[in-house]
């Protein structure tokens, strides 16, 4: 299996799906995306937008070095259709800009770290002109360790905090420990680094904490990630139709299901639910309300939710979900057995479109798996709502002086290169001959490459979102026009690109809805348990909650454009 050069923006979203780890991220019973997109960032003093925001934002400029086959559009990733061109990649960098400092960097690392005098950290660090010197933690318990850390006196040079680990007083450690880097990178002083001035604006928006610009981020697309993932050879086959409504879904869901034949139509498609009944995002709890009518509506309190969650629970009752799907979290790894046929649809993150194909190339040449497009409950356009546009970000400590912060920004300037360049091949694969090879334009990681190329540069920063798949390029076009048009139907709600943490007083408030869900699905509870819950979190604190939430709005306004 090749590499996936896809994960130009490695949130664990997109950058666990191509690792071995995967499998631990959808753990939490729900998609990858909605698990891991983001989490409770920042700080309420990290909410700067509008005017405050312009000022502090770096300049724009989009990157020329390389042309995408596909741009980007309504939020999607850029897209690359083509073999890869070993001899014609372009130069992005044409000098070093490190100074030949040494800069300590602590990430987290998933899997067994290379030892720290290896080929890809050398060739890296000659490339920069900067010697990086890696801290990686286990990424399981990543959370603790930079807890400990960043209440500690000894802080590296550059911490990677993911948003999922934005939580108890890292957000507050955040604002008072990493440097500023408005003075290096706001306005046109960006230009300098003209690969960082190329990441989009959202994402350097989602990385102002506490007013000012901290973070160096990993852009993300805003459209939305999951998934309604189909086994198109089979359709083809059996003359299925792809549904374009609720109703259309669930007749057919009733017609493929045979269970003496062990073929169930699906798994749990709550997800892809919530999207057909515009329900608001459930990735990050800033992205649950939305200003409607001059109120803020939180997603639980809508009759979409409800009727989202009714929808799914039809589908478990009519006997056409895959008894796995009946564990919830704890179901296995759905990949064998959607290859054998024992089910033929499934929400997961994009990722997996490559990914099962490329599993299947060899072993099951008639495999083909594609990517519905969602359609609202009724059969007319769906209202799909915007993820966060970066999910994690590279920190400098405040204490560092200028010139390691510089060292730093020259090690980012060439981590966020785009795809189809020398550097960005150097990062993402290593030293052509030790680390990949190439083989009809398709490159392959040697054993050299999977132990040393690893989550290690990647984690500082990166270029705008990015698929391509040289081994699948009709795998690339599909993800990303998939995008395109549902990102045609993706709004911005309210507290879009923000930095928040909720006050401690509500970070339980909300955590039973999860299981509750899951349990009306199945039908061991029912709606009425939902509403009786909606009713005790109002009166328990969401109210008071909605309040703190629009103190927020109508002091810093939405940055959802």
């Amino acid at each position: 299996m090749t590499p996936n050069a896809a994960s130009s923006a490695p949130s664990r979203r997109s950058f666990l799906a191509s690792t071995a780890v995967a499998t631990a991220a959808v753990a939490g019973g729900m998609p990858l995306l909605a698990a891991c997109g983001g989490s409770d960032g920042g700080s309420r003093d990290g909410t700067t937008s509008g005017k405050d925001a312009k000022k502090i934002l770096p300049a724009y400029v989009a990157g020329n070095v390389v042309v995408p086959d596909l741009p980007a559009k309504n939020g999607s990733a850029v897209g690359f259709t083509g073999k890869l061109d070993v001899a014609g990649l372009k130069t992005s960098v044409p000098e070093k800009l490190g100074k030949g400092g040494k800069v300590t960097v602590m990430s987290p690392f998933w899997g067994s770290p290379p030892k720290s005098d290896n080929a890809y950290y050398r060739g890296m660090n000659d490339l920069i002109g900067v010697d990086v010197r890696w801290q990686n933690q286990d990424g399981n318990t990543y959370e603790q360790k930079l807890g400990a850390v960043l209440a500690s006196s000894d802080v590296p040079d550059v911490v990677v905090v993911p948003g999922w680990n934005m939580n108890g007083r890292i957000p507050t450690a955040i604002i008072s420990k990493f440097a500023d880097l408005g003075p290096y990178l706001s306005g046109d002083a960006v230009k300098e680094y003209p690969n960082l001035a190329a990441i989009p604006t959202d994402a350097w928006r989602r990385s102002i904490f506490g007013g000012k610009l901290l973070g160096l981020p990993q852009p993300a697309p805003s459209v939305p990630g999951i998934v309604p993932l189909y086994r198109r050879d089979v359709f083809e086959k059996e003359g299925y139709e792809v549904p374009k409504s609720a109703d259309e879904f669930l007749a057919l869901a009733k017609d493929i299901t045979d269970a003496r034949a062990r073929r169930w139509a699906c798994l749990d498609m709550k997800w892809t639910a919530f999207q057909m009944f515009g329900v608001l995002s459930g990735s990050e709890k800033p992205l649950g309300w939305n200003l409607v009518d001059g109120k803020l509506v939180n997603r639980v309190e809508t009759e979409e939710f409800l009727e989202a969650l009714e929808w799914s629970r039809k589908l478990f009752a009519a006997g056409v979900v895959h008894p796995d799907a009946q564990f919830g979290k704890n179901a296995p790894d759905p990949g064998p057995k959607f290859a054998k046929g024992e089910f033929l649809i499934y929400a997961q993150n994009i990722s997996q479109w490559w990914s099962r194909t490329a599993e299947q190339a060899t072993q099951n040449p008639e495999f083909e798996i594609w990517g519905m497009d969602v359609h609202a409950h009724d059969g007319g356009d769906p209202t799909l709502w915007a993820e966060q546009p970066a999910g994690i970000f590279a920190f400098v400590n405040k204490k560092a002086p200028e010139s390691v912060v510089r060292d730093v920004l020259a090690v980012a300037n060439v981590t966020a290169a785009p795809y189809g360049t020398k550097e960005y091949m150097m990062t993402n694969y290593g030293v052509e001959g030790t680390h990949y090879t190439v083989e009809n334009g398709v490159p392959a990681k040697t054993d050299q490459g999977n132990n040393e190329v690893m989550n290690a540069y990647v984690m500082v920063a990166s270029p705008a979102p990015t698929i391509a798949h040289p081994d699948f390029p009709e795998v690339a076009r599909g993800q990303v026009e998939w995008q395109q048009r549902m990102g045609a139907f993706t709004r911005k709600s309210s507290f879009y690109g923000m930095q928040i943490t909720e006050p401690a007083r509500y970070s339980n408030l909300s955590s039973n809805f999860e299981q509750l869900e899951d349990d009306i699905v199945r039908g061991r509870k029912k709606i009425s348990d939902m509403q009786q819950a909606v009713s005790d979190w109002k009166s328990k604190g969401g109210d008071k909650l909605r309040d703190w939430y629009k103190q927020i709005l109508d002091e810093n306004g939405s940055a959802a454009g």
